[in-house]
């Protein structure tokens, strides 16, 4: 474990070694080229620094000799320098233009072959180092780290062969500039990279610990995202002297056009860090919001998405979600039953008060209903039907164990009645009349008696 933390921090170092590089540091080397014999000094301004290239004519039949002066020097230029310099001595007698061209091949044959030596060797045994290790954050930072250190490998290895080259001072600030942004790019998308090898560790922890914030781990991965790359493309104008400052204090002014034109936005975004924080439910969760029940399978940054039981999806916005009552179904500490059956009115007292005895004793005989909560009664006098009033509860929250509990009781309570000889009762209404008009109506429908003779 320790050599892999140790190998951790060695590729972490070496990432935030390369910006420092290509930062510029200032020389105190004076802003002129001393040349003995022939000598042609060009000075050009590249914008960041100041670079006076001294072209000195050599012993004849000699490539001439070309340094690069900077008042602002970098690392990277002077590395750059001494390794064209320690070439040179191998193409002694070779024409300046074409040692270049070759400097340029033989810096990108070996940008290849260390791009080779990264992605097949150091970061095989790494990998192969991580799966040894208790701890899987390793077997996802590793994979996640390799492509973008082999691309800038790679990325550094063209540009510093097309400076080589010293096409024209102009085509040497472009290049200079187009360096500069690759190279962040190529830093900030590995940062990116890593960063979500970290969050998925920390939301396989969250899983594997039960936490509510392991919920909406893919909420907060997409919100960094999104944070991250508008850093990252902040931080790459400004390295080539983009008006960034004036941009961001534009922002102040178009502020609030945005926010008018993006209200519903806006109030989406903010319903979903009320959802977040609040964590009223989660995915996987059965809910009830807006008068619809359905699953919850995503919580975006804009809105919530439920699966209903005919599997359609509802798409609800957060603004909604956030002011709506929500009955998540999914918490239940245990569940409740109330019903209420009635009998016909031809029932005795007797059988009433026998019925409640066996229907008491029929409830809490299951062993899925606690026996405490179990209550009958014989409660009103409906219309209808004499009421008994029936209340239990399963202490598991499950709601398909629940049904199956229910249903059982149900087609148990319907046996019971039978065969005590009862009958459930339906909605009847019985009319009489009364007076001279019922009488003569009851008279018109009575059949005639048949007379003996």
């Amino acid at each position: 474990m320790k050599r892999v933390l140790q190998l951790m921090s060695l590729v972490v170092a070496c990432w935030a070694a390369i910006p420092a590089m290509a930062a510029e540091s200032q020389s105190t080397e004076p802003a002129a080229a001393v040349a003995d014999g022939k000598t042609t000094v060009v000075q050009t301004d590249t914008g960041s620094s100041t670079q006076v290239v001294a072209a000195t004519a050599g012993a004849t039949g000699t490539a001439p000799n070309v340094t690069v002066v900077n008042k602002g020097r970098t690392v990277a230029t002077d590395l750059l320098e001494r390794f064209v310099s320690w070439l040179h001595r191998f193409f002694p007698q070779v024409d300046d233009q074409l040692f270049h061209w070759i400097a340029c091949g033989i810096i990108v044959l070996l940008a290849v072959v260390l791009r080779h030596l990264i992605t097949n060797i150091i970061f095989f045994y790494l990998k192969k180092l991580a799966s040894k290790t208790e701890t899987t954050l390793d077997d996802k930072l590793f994979p996640a780290m390799e492509t973008p250190t082999a691309t800038l490998v790679m990325v550094v290895g063209i540009f510093a062969a097309l400076t080589v080259l010293q096409l024209s001072p102009e085509s040497d600030v472009l290049i200079g500039n187009s360096a500069k942004m690759a190279i962040l790019a190529v830093i900030v998308w590995g940062l990116i990279r890593a960063g979500g090898a970290l969050l998925d560790h920390l939301e396989e922890v969250a899983h594997g610990r039960q936490m509510t914030v392991a919920t909406f781990m893919p909420l907060i991965k997409k919100t960094l995202l999104v944070f991250a790359v508008i850093l990252g493309v902040l931080i790459i104008l400004d390295s080539v002297g983009a008006p960034v400052k004036v941009f961001l204090t534009s922002l102040g002014i178009g502020g609030l056009a945005f926010a008018l034109a993006a209200q519903d936005t806006i109030a989406n975004l903010f319903g979903s860090f009320v959802v977040v924080m609040d964590q009223p439910f989660r995915v996987g969760d059965t809910v009830r919001i807006a008068g619809q029940v359905g699953t919850v399978e995503d919580i975006g940054l804009r809105s919530t998405k439920l699966r209903l039981v005919d599997k359609s999806l509802l798409v609800i916005p957060n603004k909604s979600v956030a002011s709506e009552s929500i009955t998540n179904l999914a918490r239940f500490a245990r569940r409740r039953v109330e019903q209420v059956i009635g009998l016909t009115y031809d029932t005795k007292p007797e059988q009433l008060d026998t019925m409640v005895a066996d229907l008491q004793k029929l409830i809490s005989s299951q062993p899925e209903v606690d026996p405490a909560s179990v209550m009958v009664y014989f409660r009103d006098f409906n219309s209808s039907s004499l009421d008994l009033w029936m209340v239990y509860e399963t202490p598991d929250p499950d709601f398909r164990k629940h049904m199956v509990v229910r249903q059982r009781l149900n087609l148990a309570i319907m046996r019971l009645v039978e065969s005590r000889g009862l009958s459930m009762a339906f909605p009847t209404q019985t009319i009489q009349f009364d007076g001279p008009v019922a009488r003569q109506l009851a008279a018109a429908k009575t059949p005639a008696v048949p007379q003996a003779k």
